[in-house]
């Protein structure tokens, strides 16, 4: 209902709950009377230990992890969702969905609209998933840490792959040399059996008649099956031979040498962006500074920077939520508005290269030609082999911009910024609208890029290979961390514990005396929720003291380290989380 808001939407999922607990309520209610019926009393029991058990006393904070975990905060709670943004329509969906709890959890491509925070709660979230979850998503970093299972689409159909993206990479490259390697060597034996025949049709007719008949069946079984089913080992009457059979040909050898040759890979390597990006000339060795600096509107200021600073060769990759301010400090080093205080500083003979997020500019009726040219005089021949290089072929260059899709689009902005030569790249969301090979080539590039480079991006995987600094726009402060993003990474996961605020309302507001049933049953309760909460604080503290470890062995330089790190940060919010819902649902006892 649209009409309804953020929170109603998510409380429908639990509208069976809530019946229950207005049940419960009633109940209360009747035995705070003085004297309440045995009947009354046991039929209250049941139906607590009936509610408990299906999640009853932590579904309301089940939702305000969900939402807020989406970045769904408290202030959008009451807000009708005909009222929010696309992107805020599609978290709060997502949220409904994952607090629907499917067998069957179908997501495609659920990091858009997430910040970097988000969806490292959705990873998490995931990784405890009870069931199946299939998801289409072009986040390398999230598929690396949340699947699995890899299918792959191609000319050849649905190729499976064990494991997550990167080993998805390591076996697909095996896969691809296998495949080349094979085609290779079929291709050859064919070659050399049709210039055998050739050469012996009359001298050894029998021979040659009877190899020739065995390649025309492995044409017939390469025309129908692919080249690599000759190596699958069947034998000719095992194939559905009455299909092949139906379209086979004449033994005819010049027929069967013009098939040979015909022979393509059909499981080639896909084609991918080819960018060049080479600084015309050489910057200062400062690239920028800034010193106690506010950005934002007049009314209304977005952070202050109390110093950082970015020399050439160094990539500095900006975080923080939405809406923090990342593109409009990307517009004050375009000097498209001034900061509110002080003055950033930008080094000598800089040439800056924007790609904007939206690509705006690149609208109307005029070709991809057409606007190549307004940006750089190149004969027709020339800038048609350049769009080759970003898979603009053929007649596709004459595309309008305004029929381009997303991916186009970005890869058109792309190949414009690729011409000016800069040595100072602002990169807004660069990877948007790209499918993974072309993420793949342009990270290959900006890796051997000598300039400096800013980047704003929640490609974290695109951030893992290329900062060496982390600027993080936190509670209004832009703080600045040298090192990768690992070395971020495990700044982060630094060992935490409940706060001391939510330990201490355990000695607070004890139960007056009183020896009714319902105040035994309930301090039984309490009794049995302060056993819990002191299991599950020693759990996260002993979990924080793993924690700590395995980052001073990450550290170190410890094989598999980072990856244990981030399994037990994960245990440690998980069990954070758990012990919240126990003190929540002590505190309602107890009020």
């Amino acid at each position: 209902d649209r009409a309804n808001t953020v929170y109603d939407e998510m409380m429908t999922v639990f509208a069976d709950l809530q019946l229950q607990q207005e049940r419960l309520h009633a109940l209360e209610a009747e035995m705070a009377t003085g004297h309440p019926r045995a009947e009354v009393m046991e039929q209250y029991g049941k139906l607590q230990e009936a509610f408990s058990q299906a999640g009853g006393y932590g579904y309301e904070n089940l939702i305000q992890r969900t939402l807020e975990g989406l970045g769904l905060g408290r202030k959008y709670w009451q807000t009708p969702l005909q009222h929010l943004s696309g992107g805020q329509k599609t978290r709060a969906l997502l949220a409904r969905l994952l607090l629907e709890q499917p067998d069957l959890l179908m997501l495609d491509e659920p990091t858009n609209h997430l910040d970097i925070e988000a969806v490292e709660w959705l990873e998490n979230t995931l990784r405890e998933w009870p069931g199946a979850v299939l998801v289409a998503s072009h986040d390398r970093y999230f598929l690396d840490h949340t699947v699995n299972t890899i299918w792959e689409m191609t000319p050849l159909g649905i190729q499976v792959y064990a494991g997550n993206y990167s080993a998805y990479l390591q076996q697909r490259f095996q896969r691809w040399e296998y495949y080349e390697r094979v085609f290779k060597e079929e291709k050859e034996r064919l070659l050399k059996e049709v210039d055998y025949i050739q050469r012996n049709w009359v001298r050894a007719h029998d021979q040659a008649m009877g190899r020739l008949r065995r390649v025309t069946r492995d044409l017939a079984i390469i025309e129908h099956h692919g080249i690599m089913a000759l190596r699958s080992g069947r034998k000719w009457s095992e194939y559905d031979t009455d299909t092949i059979r139906g379209t086979e040909r004449p033994l005819d050898v010049i027929d069967a040498i013009r098939r040979v040759n015909a022979i393509r890979m059909t499981a080639s390597r896909p084609p991918t962006v080819k960018p060049r990006l080479q600084a015309a000339h050489v910057s200062g060795n400062i690239v920028l500074r800034a010193r106690h600096v506010t950005i934002g509107y007049p009314q209304h200021p977005l952070f202050s920077i109390q110093e950082a600073m970015l020399l050439r060769g160094e990539c500095a990759a900006i975080l923080g939520p939405n809406g923090a301010g990342k593109t409009t400090f990307l517009k004050v080093l375009l000097e498209q508005m001034e900061p509110l205080e002080g003055q950033v500083q930008l080094g000598a003979s800089l040439k800056i290269g924007y790609l904007a997020q939206a690509h705006d500019s690149l609208t109307g009726s005029h070709s991809i030609l057409e606007e190549l040219a307004q940006h750089k005089a190149m004969e027709s021949g020339d800038a048609r082999s350049y769009l080759a290089q970003y898979l603009f072929r053929g007649d596709d260059v004459f595309k309008p911009l305004s029929a381009l899709s997303g991916g186009e689009r970005a890869r058109l902005a792309l190949a414009i910024m690729a011409l000016d030569g800069a040595n100072f790249l602002l990169l807004d969301e660069p990877t948007n609208h790209l499918d993974i090979p072309a993420r793949e080539a342009l990270q290959e590039v900006l890796e051997n890029f000598s300039g400096a480079i800013l980047l704003v991006s929640h490609d974290r995987y695109l951030i893992d290979r290329l900062a060496t600094q982390i600027w993080e726009i936190r509670d209004g402060k832009l703080h600045v961390y040298k090192g990768a993003y690992r070395d971020y990474i495990l700044r982060q996961s630094a060992p935490g514990a409940a706060s001391p605020a939510r330990q201490i309302v355990l000695k607070a507001k004890p139960l007056a005396h009183d020896n009714s049933k319902e105040t035994r049953y309930k301090q039984q309760t309490l009794t049995m929720l302060e056993d819990r909460i002191r299991e599950h604080e020693k759990k996260v503290k002993d979990l924080s003291a793993e924690l700590e470890q395995a980052g001073q062995a990450s550290v170190a330089g410890e094989k598999n380290a980072f990856a244990r790190m981030q399994r037990l940060s994960m245990q440690v919010a998980q069990a954070q989380a758990s012990l919240e819902a126990l003190l929540t649902e002590w505190e309602r006892l107890v009020e």
